[in-house]
């Protein structure tokens, strides 16, 4: 397997550090609002990778933090007239909500970082303590402390972007308070109104980038496997992670470095601050989610897509036709002629099952993995038209259901009721029998009815099948 590595802009063999482990660590959410399409994008890509990983025999501990503390989170929580804990939980227990609807399966470990100030601290210090780090009085109440920069050599690895550039754009919003344009906030001093945490730089609260750092070494260890996010983290986010842990440990912090694009609405990046943003709720009231998770992985992952209510329509529809496929394999297995294995077919459905692994192998092309999905939709629907043995149907019906399940993409369990299924059946039977005895109106009364209960009915040559939606 190969990954595309943003280190070193090439796509990299897929070695782990330590055999068959793998350590993986995903920037999550800031909770202070619904996530949008842009930032589910990143989080069902890398749900996607972790699931891949597994399901090619690695053993994947996977950390996906949530930043609890920060300054939208006081400004909202100042907004709303709450505290910002109070504001955490509750977008906290939003995300899961959406995650689970989106197929995202929890992360091993989901810390917070107001659960791990006392490894902040700890790594503050020992960068102060190693000449990295340098605190700077603020107030009565504490001190700022700022990372300096330019005594980590390799600063810009990441973005590849010349020290002098990143000085230039840096000195846009110099501060008088910090030695040099580019050193950043590793604490920050509290402010009146403010959560805080005793230091020994006073009362303050930690900055953006230290928090990931902390929460890497205390899950994960000095180096990890993979480190991944959205693009927009590659500068400063990810570039100033790697300079303070590197500079506390002395060690490599990440092998591989993945980034997802952007999902652009007219052309323009997807974001909160543009104002140009769908909540990933508001698109799941009237799509669902696994429309929603379709969409994100019918495109490779590094690619910009573009987000639109007809684009949505079209995933809608594509996926439709798998989920038909499924139902009409099943439906066809109840019936179907018995008969011995072909090896032809056999062999057909085997090339699209390595096809799929081959994309898929290949920096994690889910598009492709997405194109074989249907190439097995189309086997399946060819060998039910002509009448093909139960034991082929079978063998592209599990291989179709073990990568839908593999990409998250299985139809929704019908939640229905045993009674409202017996209801269905009665009412189709009783149909059949009305049909059988030509009275029409009373085979199309039955239909409407059972269509104003969100049951939609479809005559085969097999007889009549059944689907769901309410």
């Amino acid at each position: 397997m190969k990954l595309y590595n943003t280190l070193t802009r090439t796509k990299d063999e897929f070695v782990p550090l330590d055999g068959k482990n793998v350590k993986m660590y995903a920037c999550g959410p800031t909770v202070y609002n619904f996530f949008h399409i842009g930032n589910a994008r990143c989080f069902v890509v890398f749900d996607m990778l972790r699931r891949y990983l597994e399901w090619r025999g690695y053993d994947v501990r996977f950390v996906q933090n949530f930043t609890d503390v920060d300054d939208k989170m006081i400004k909202r929580a100042n907004e709303e007239g709450t505290s910002v804990k109070e504001v955490a939980e509750r977008y906290i227990a939003e995300y899961f909500k959406d995650a689970q609807g989106l197929g995202i399966r929890p992360a091993t470990v989901h810390p917070r970082a107001t659960e791990n100030i006392d490894e902040i601290i700890s790594i503050v210090s020992t960068l102060i303590e190693e000449g990295h780090a340098y605190p700077v009085k603020v107030n009565d109440m504490g001190s700022d402390v700022y990372f300096r920069t330019l005594s980590f050599k390799e600063y810009g690895k990441l973005s590849h972007m010349p020290i002098d550039d990143l000085e230039k754009g840096a000195r846009i919003d110099v501060s008088e308070k910090k030695e040099d344009a580019l050193d950043f906030a590793l604490w920050k001093a509290a402010k009146p109104g403010e959560p805080y945490w005793e230091s020994p730089w006073g009362k303050g609260r930690p900055g953006w980038h230290i928090e990931c750092s902390a929460m890497v070494l205390r899950y994960l260890g000095e180096s990890i496997d993979i480190h991944c996010g959205g693009q927009d983290l590659i500068f400063p986010h990810h570039e100033n992670e790697i300079a303070q842990s590197e500079c506390c440990t002395g060690k490599p912090f990440a092998k591989y470095w993945l980034h997802n694009g952007y999902i652009n609405v007219n052309n323009t990046k997807m974001s909160k601050s543009l104002g140009n943003f769908f909540t990933v709720r508001d698109v799941a009231e009237k799509y669902g989610y696994p429309v929603i998770r379709f969409f994100i992985l019918s495109a490779q992952y590094r690619s910009p897509i573009n987000f639109s209510a007809e684009i949505i329509e079209q995933s809608k529809s594509a996926l439709e036709r798998i989920w038909n496929c499924l139902e009409n394999i099943g439906f066809y297995l109840e019936k179907a002629p018995d008969g011995p294995q072909t090896a032809e077919a056999k062999a057909q459905t085997d090339a699209l099952r390595e096809k799929f692994v081959s994309e898929m192998d290949d920096d994690l092309n889910t598009a492709g993995g997405v194109g074989a999905i249907f190439e097995l939709v189309r086997q399946a629907n060819e060998m039910i038209g002509a009448g093909a043995s139960r034991a082929d149907v079978e063998y592209v019906g599990n291989t179709l259901t073990e990568l839908c399940e593999l990409m998250g993409l299985m139809p929704e369990k019908n939640s229905a009721g045993d009674e409202f299924i017996h209801e269905i059946e009665d009412a189709i039977e009783r149909r059949a029998a009305a049909k059988k005895s030509k009275n029409y109106a009373e085979a199309d009364k039955i239909r409407a009815e059972l269509l104003e209960k969100g049951v939609i009915l479809e005559d085969t040559p097999k007889g009549t099948k059944y689907r769901i939606e309410r």
